[in-house]
């Protein structure tokens, strides 16, 4: 079953166009990932989404409400947790988690048992007493992931929620999103990191508004046009430029070392003996399978 359902949505501020155009759908027990640059309309596309600002056109649909004309029958359906921390940093754990479900009209005994399962998952209980201020990046985060789930939503709306937060916080705080995958709930969820969307059962590289590609993170690996060479040694700034130098290549840093881009058409050996020229020998680069960075970079400059 269609859990989220986004046709045709455009949104525009004066003559900046946010959203162009865009359709997408999620199932029910599945993740999708949105990727894409500061400013590629992630953040408006998600507000519209939740009823949060009007659009220009198009259609959102929550479990089968129109968004537009049913929101008081999506609002228990759905959870959002938008990019900047938003809870009240002079409460406590508990006492944010208790006020957020006073909004979803939660009595005090259902609150009561429904802490128990939620500082279990998050962590969070021996901390519930904790200023929300005072809390870690990543503590932050699982804070508002509870404060979105206290109302068991079946859809969750998650806008960049790891950015900023250490790897071992932003690998915890996804453990949680599959395990509430795995009981059912749909997850839509923007992110700026090529590993949390090799998580997701479904992927959309977006850009200026637009949709470049969707699909699951192993088709959109495939669609690369060209080949991708490892090049280990070190990346400064000249060693790109002399290997950006040679006819056919292009040179990216991708973290410790480099990544090299040729087209499909062109053999190894045309370059390799230029390549030893500038003292990069053939045991230093290697054929690898482009990875998700390698096709959302390429297809920008597309």
């Amino acid at each position: 079953m269609i859990a989220v359902a986004v046709e045709n949505l455009a949104k525009s501020y004066g003559k900046l166009a946010a959203v162009r155009d865009f359709s997408f759908t999620a199932d029910e027990g599945r993740i999708v990932a949105i990727v894409g640059p500061d400013g590629a309309g992630k953040t408006s596309l998600f507000r519209a989404i939740c009823g949060l600002i009007s659009f220009d056109a198009g259609k959102v649909e929550i479990a089968g409400n129109d968004v537009t004309t049913h929101f008081d029958n999506i609002k228990p359906l759905l959870g959002y947790m938008p990019q900047a921390f938003s809870l009240y940093p002079d409460l406590s754990v508990e006492e944010n988690l208790r006020f957020y479900a006073g909004l979803f009209g939660l009595s005090s005994r259902q609150f009561d048992d429904k802490k128990v399962p939620l500082y279990e998952f998050s962590g969070l209980g021996p901390f519930r007493t904790r200023r929300a201020g005072n809390l870690s990046g990543g503590m932050k985060q699982k804070l508002a992931l509870s404060c979105a789930l206290v109302h068991d939503p079946k859809v969750l709306i998650l806008d960049e929620p790891t950015t900023g937060v250490d790897p071992l916080s932003r690998r915890q705080f996804w453990d949680i999103l599959k395990s509430l995958r795995d009981g059912g709930s749909t997850i839509v969820v923007s992110t700026p990191y090529m590993d949390e969307v090799a998580m997701a059962n479904h992927a959309i590289f977006m850009h200026q508004g637009s949709k470049l590609a969707e699909g699951t993170p192993e088709y959109l690996a495939g669609i690369y046009d060209g080949k991708v060479y490892r090049i280990r040694i070190e990346p400064t700034t000249e060693s790109m430029d002399r290997i950006q130098a040679i006819e056919g290549i292009e040179v990216r840093r991708f973290g410790a070392e480099l990544h090299a881009y040729t087209g499909n058409d062109i053999a190894t050996e045309t370059f390799m003996a230029k390549l030893n020229a500038i003292g990069i020998e053939s045991d230093r680069m290697e054929l690898i399978p482009a990875e998700l960075e390698d096709v959302f970079i390429q297809l920008m400059g597309k």
